[in-house]
């Protein structure tokens, strides 16, 4: 999977990631530390990617604006913060929410509960 991870995780989370295989990018590494939550997920939605964050702002831009794409998983602050832990989480839980990514969807992942919003959502 095509991930873009925003600045407020980990870059060893990224590198999880893309030793499991995944096809990872980190704002970080293109200079994107203080983008806008509106360019972030342009890019995301440009090089179709899903985006892994821990701001639940980028849900409130999407429901605002009505759109279908791109994808985003956000973590709850009940969910572990090392970085290995976040990525074993959204590792173990990925299967389960692939095919809703693909065609567009809000995931939430907490330590014990997962939940998934397909796009777009309506206020």
């Amino acid at each position: 999977m095509r991930f873009l991870i925003d600045q407020c995780l980990s870059a060893d989370f990224a590198s999880a990631l893309t030793a499991a295989g995944h096809d990872v990018t980190h704002l970080r590494d293109l200079g994107m530390q203080r983008a806008k939550d509106p360019d972030v997920l342009d890019l995301a939605r440009a090089e179709q990617r899903v985006l892994v964050s821990a701001d639940t702002d980028f849900g409130t831009l999407l429901v605002r604006i009505g759109a279908t794409r791109p994808s985003v998983i956000l973590f709850r602050r009940t969910s572990g913060r090392r970085p290995s832990d976040q990525a074993a989480l959204l590792l173990a839980n990925l299967v389960q929410i692939t095919d809703a990514l693909e065609v567009g969807s809000i995931a939430v992942l907490e330590e014990t509960r997962l939940r998934v919003r397909r796009l777009p959502i309506a206020e």
